[in-house]
């Protein structure tokens, strides 16, 4: 990314931009098609929403923690009559309840099923294969939109095998360049939703950026060019080095070395997973509860002595929120290895010994050992 500005109207730049839309489909393992806009991830909440959805359309949303919430939020701004089953903070979408909401949805009112992958803030991971299968099960016909911002590229991702209609990525997560695109993956099933709408904005309109005749088009004036840059490496480095495959479990071991640390930290004091079941948790982020104060205490102390920042928790913006204080977040997504993970551990063992936070011993031995694949 750190070079001079390329010219945007003819020359590498323009040939390169092409060779990203086959490489975007293979990381989300989909057959249709891709739309790139300038933005981060809530730019693809409202193009998503704009390209299929009317005023006084029906939607479904199964929220797990926070981002779901906003999602559905900027739904109703566009006039959409957003539905939402909420299933915590600490769960991931319950199956049953799902299906029946569904199969209760006789006349077929329900437009499209909205569902956040990995939500960011609590680390909940809702597998999506499962909410197919409901909607299959239930025989209903509404689009399945699925937010995969926070773990495309970590968490495993098959578009079209799950039967996932719209899917929703940013560039700063699993894909690591720094934020500033946003991406939407869509199906036929997708496009005919498309087609039936009277009124799309000329901006968010996803078909002159999957179908473009001229460069301009994939961005709908300048392109995002050093990002494109980024994002061309980014890729080559998943795709072409390392393999999709590996990099799904490279951030299945690290996840799983962070887990072994916590659990033996967690034997004694207030630290605590805050997704307690293993398969419902990503491999993108970690969510941890400890009470107040020593969230903050321990975020603090790692920033101004250790130089690691940890994620404030549960995607909590305002200071003055009273669960602020008792959590923190690990990223641990994209471009990472045990080496990161293992100084990350440290940092926070150093942290929790010089605050007197009760802690269980053991933490490092336990995820050196997962990382050593022993």
């Amino acid at each position: 990314m750190h070079q001079a500005a390329p010219n945007i109207y003819t020359g590498e730049l323009i040939d390169m931009t092409a060779t990203l839309v086959p490489d975007l489909k293979k990381i989300a393992r989909t057959e249709g098609q891709v739309a790139m806009y300038i933005g981060n991830g809530h730019a693809v909440w409202e193009a998503s929403l704009s390209n299929v959805l009317s005023s006084g359309d029906k939607v479904l949303f199964a929220v797990t923690g926070n981002f779901g919430h906003g999602w559905a939020e900027m739904a109703r701004r566009l006039g959409v009559d957003a539905q939402v089953i909420d299933f915590g903070k600490r769960d991931v979408v319950d199956i049953e309840i799902l299906k029946k909401a569904l199969t209760d949805d006789m006349q077929g009112d329900i437009k499209a099923v909205l569902v956040v992958q990995v939500d960011t803030g609590t680390s909940a991971k809702t597998h999506i294969v499962e909410i197919r299968k409901a909607m299959n099960e239930s025989d209903h016909s509404a689009l399945l939109m699925v937010d995969s911002i926070a773990s495309l590229g970590c968490d495993e991702m098959q578009m079209d095998a799950w039967g996932v209609d719209i899917l929703i990525a940013g560039c700063q997560k699993g894909l690591m360049v720094p934020p500033g695109m946003s991406f939407i993956f869509f199906n036929q099933k997708a496009e005919q939703a498309r087609d039936k709408q009277k009124i799309v904005s000329g901006y968010w309109d996803w078909r002159p950026r999957a179908h473009p005749q001229h460069f301009f088009e994939y961005f709908c004036g300048t392109a995002p060019t050093h990002h494109l840059f980024g994002l061309r490496v980014a890729l080559d480095m998943i795709l072409h080095e390392e393999g999709l495959e590996a990099v799904w479990k490279r951030h299945e071991l690290l996840a799983h070395a962070i887990w072994a640390a916590f659990d033996r930290w967690s034997v004694v004091g207030p630290l605590e997973l805050n997704i307690a079941e293993i398969n419902k948790r990503s491999h993108a982020v970690t969510s941890v509860r400890m009470g107040a104060p020593f969230g903050t205490q321990l975020r603090e102390w790692l920033t101004n002595n250790a130089g690691v920042t940890l994620g404030i928790g549960l995607g909590m913006v305002d200071r003055n929120d009273p669960e602020w204080d008792g959590f923190f977040r690990i990223g641990h997504m994209g471009h990472l290895n045990s080496h990161m993970v293992l100084g990350t551990l440290g940092a926070i063992d150093s942290g929790l010994k010089a605050l007197r936070i009760p802690h269980g011993e053991g933490a490092l031995d336990a995820a050196s050992l997962v990382c050593s694949g022993a």
